[in-house]
């Protein structure tokens, strides 16, 4: 099996991916911009990398995670936490952000903003089942096994 990630440009200015250091787990993704883009207070733009990537099969996923500056420094986050890129997509990688500051928030062209990071995938098989094994802890949630259990608000 080709153990190999595939990685091609789709957009010329598009920095490939690199991994920062040695011990690096990710890659680090660059804004591919025409022009910098300036993300007001409270809003959320979807930003391109420029490259698009082919994993080795469907027992890996790529996860996409905020670089730890992303947020401290520049006070953006990932609009969905972790991006999930599936082993069969083959679309330019995007990078959604949301400016959580009260200002605005510019991105550069080449700006590294995410890291990109291969995961194996364990793909079971699915069986429906009229009950669950019971477990010490049962259906304990939130906090349920630290200081007391957040119930939340009711749905």
């Amino acid at each position: 099996m080709n153990q190999e990630w595939k990685i091609k440009k789709v957009r010329e200015t598009a920095v490939m991916p690199v991994r920062a250091t040695e011990g690096s787990a990710g890659l680090d993704l660059s804004a591919c911009l025409p022009e910098p883009l300036v993300i007001p207070p409270g809003g959320r733009a979807l930003i391109p990398t420029g490259i698009a990537a082919a994993l080795p099969g469907p027992e890996y996923a790529a996860l996409l995670f905020a670089r730890s500056s992303l947020g401290m420094k520049r006070g953006l986050m990932l609009t969905n936490g972790v991006g999930v890129i599936d082993s069969d997509y083959r679309g330019e990688i995007q990078i959604g952000v949301y400016n959580f500051t009260q200002e605005p928030c510019r991105v550069e062209n080449g700006e590294r903003l995410a890291q990109l990071v291969a995961v194996p995938v364990a793909r079971l098989p699915l069986r429906q089942v009229e009950s669950l094994e019971e477990t010490s802890r049962g259906a304990g949630g939130f906090g349920s096994t630290g200081q007391g259990e957040w119930k939340g608000d009711p749905v």
